[in-house]
């Protein structure tokens, strides 16, 4: 059993190497802006793997955004494949030319992310409802969008407890 423990601890400490960073390289002259971005409709599908890469769940979402100068607000609706559904209202305010706060229902504190060329970085707690819609899990996001050409964005998130790599989510973003 100790093997296992020394193992898995080892194995969750590679996984989580190799993370973006806002530093990397711009791999296009494109400019993600949030709030022009997802002011109206967008719809997205993605899926959680686990740490293991296993899928375990899927969804779609359609998301209602709206800016009006100051704030950025993302009415999100789940549809999980398994039947299960969610909502989720983000409130997002512009922080500075780059950098953004925003809350939502089980967001522990303050999300914060930065947008830089191409690419936007936000960090947030969020308590998560469960496949079984009876408790959550509280799980912190290191999530990443990157702004992809004909209105498409890629979304991959890190997600973690206890500092320990859970698995990542994927999911990609289209303008209606």
């Amino acid at each position: 059993m100790r093997l296992f423990i020394v193992f898995s601890l080892a194995l969750a400490t590679l996984v989580g190497c190799g993370k973006p960073s806002l530093d990397d390289p711009n791999l296009s002259a494109r400019k993600l802006d949030l709030e022009r971005y997802f002011d109206g409709p967008t719809v997205a599908y993605g899926q959680f793997q686990d740490i293991l890469g296993n899928v375990q769940r899927r969804f779609k979402v359609t998301i209602d955004g709206t800016w009006d100068g100051k704030t950025l607000t993302l009415d999100e609706r789940f549809k999980y494949d398994d039947g299960g559904t969610e909502r989720r209202v983000w409130t997002l305010r512009k922080t500075g030319d780059d950098s953004w706060e925003g809350t939502a229902d089980g967001v522990q504190g303050v999300a914060r992310g930065e947008e830089r060329g191409d690419a936007f970085n936000w960090r947030y707690t969020i308590d998560l409802p469960r496949a079984d819609g009876e408790s959550t899990i509280r799980v912190t996001f290191d999530d990443w969008m990157w702004l992809m050409e004909d209105g498409r964005l890629l979304n991959r998130a890190y997600m973690s407890k206890a500092g320990v790599r859970l698995g990542e989510v994927t999911i990609f973003f289209e303008k209606l």
